[in-house]
């Protein structure tokens, strides 16, 4: 959300680097007196949770590769040497692992605040799919990193997941195989493979951050969605960013770190497999081989379908499909608030994916299965035919004429009306 800059130098020496390089300016505009819309709830906390988990995951994963070793016959071995022998390397490593888990936590909820509140629709679609992005650089990283273990679950999960690319061959013969050995660096997962996943564990973290610089670029562009959905259209309908949300964002922040926390001190293996204590045996296949908690949707839905390439397809369409979701919902209401039958379907769709996580944890057969295979078809029918339908037939109920008046009521002093165009920023 374009808007004048008010920043002034204090100081000739500010003058002077203002002049040259304006970070304190661009600090300033999009940090402090940026207009934020004056309804946000505490699901709009999550971004500012997110970042700080970046934060956390980079600067533990950074002193954690000082004392990795990126070999098959020492990796395992070298963890437990942190956990043991470096000073705070036991609380480095489970912060590291089980932040993790909290970035996953925090992503999926902000992921389903979008989605609710219909942030994903126009002129949020680029935001909508950087967020994507993002998505998906995490899932990689994290598959990565939880490789590096190189524990019987750890191996077997790198031996599994990088066979799903063989299910090319179904297409062009060989050309699965070809890609499978090229990611293994021979015929089997081995020493090349574990230096490949550490090299890239360690970059993608930075792309990620790439990414989201893009991300809040994109939000600042048409500036925050609402709980209503409704665009700003008075000067009372935003607030300074600073101190309203820093103070309501550092409190959810501390809320959620007193979570992290409390599973860093008290129950740091809990998230994970014991089988990973073991470490890597290329002859002792483990009885069920499964996968991070956070993967284990997209796990249920692999499993569910018996032909493997269309299995792979559905993983990864399961994922790629919220990239088109401003495209999807042909509902002209965004949030959810005022759709009365989305709003139960989208619901459905939340217990349906906490179900699939439930049965990617358990063996693929008998119900567990049956129950997979119908919580994968609701999974896609949501996507691809709710969507676009429930927003064509649905008749929305009477929203508030702007965001003042959802927050203070009707006929309420709104203050002037904000202008048709805001003037450019100064730079």
């Amino acid at each position: 959300m374009a808007h004048a800059s008010s920043y002034k130098p204090n100081s000739a020496i500010a003058k002077w680097f203002d002049v040259r390089l304006p970070v304190m300016r661009m600090m300033h505009d999009q940090l402090q007196v940026y207009p934020t819309p004056r309804n946000l709830n505490y699901l709009w906390t999550f971004g500012g949770i997110l970042t700080f988990f970046l934060a956390v995951q980079l600067i533990t994963g950074i002193v954690l590769a000082m004392h990795y070793v990126p070999h098959e016959s020492m990796a395992f071995d070298s963890v437990e040497h942190i956990m043991r022998d470096v000073n705070w390397g036991w609380l480095l490593r489970y912060m590291h692992a089980n932040g993790a888990s909290m970035f996953f936590l925090a992503v999926y909820i902000h992921i389903a605040r979008g989605m609710y509140y219909g942030s994903y629709k126009a002129p949020r679609e680029i935001l909508w799919i950087l967020g994507v992005f993002i998505f998906l650089a995490m899932m990689a990283t994290s598959f990565m990193g939880y490789s590096l273990v190189w524990g019987q679950m750890s191996f077997w999960a790198v031996t599994v997941i990088t066979n799903l690319f063989s299910s090319l061959d179904a297409i062009i013969s060989g050309l699965g195989t070809a890609i499978v050995q090229w990611i293994w660096g021979g015929f089997a997962v081995g020493n090349p493979t574990l230096n490949r996943l550490y090299s890239l564990h360690y970059l993608l973290p930075f792309v990620i951050a790439g990414l989201v610089l893009l991300h809040i670029w994109a939000l600042h562009v048409p500036g925050n969605n609402n709980p209503t959905g409704i665009d700003v259209k008075l000067k009372s309908d935003t607030i300074p960013f600073h101190p309203y949300y820093t103070l309501k964002d550092g409190f959810a922040l501390s809320v959620f770190v007193i979570l992290f926390m409390g599973f860093v001190f008290y129950a740091p293996n809990y998230l994970g497999h014991p089988d990973n204590y073991i470490a890597a045996n290329p002859l002792q296949t483990p009885p069920h081989i499964v996968p991070e908690w956070y993967f284990l949707p997209y796990y249920a839905i692999l499993r569910a379908i018996p032909d493997k390439l269309i299995g792979v397809i559905a993983l990864f369409a399961s994922i790629g499909l919220l990239a088109f979701l401003p495209w999807l919902d042909t509902s002209k209401v965004k949030s959810a608030r005022y759709r009365p039958v989305y709003k139960w379907f989208f619901a459905l769709f939340v217990i349906d994916t906490i179900i699939l996580g439930y049965l990617g944890a358990k063996t693929p057969e008998g119900w567990y299965l049956l129950l997979g295979r119908i919580c994968t078809a609701y999974y896609f029918l949501h996507l691809l035919v709710v969507l676009p339908l429930v927003g064509l037939l649905e008749k929305p109920t009477a929203m508030p004429g702007s965001i003042t008046d959802d927050v203070l009521g009707k006929g309420s002093p709104t203050g002037r009306p904000a202008r048709a165009a805001a003037s450019p920023e100064r730079r």
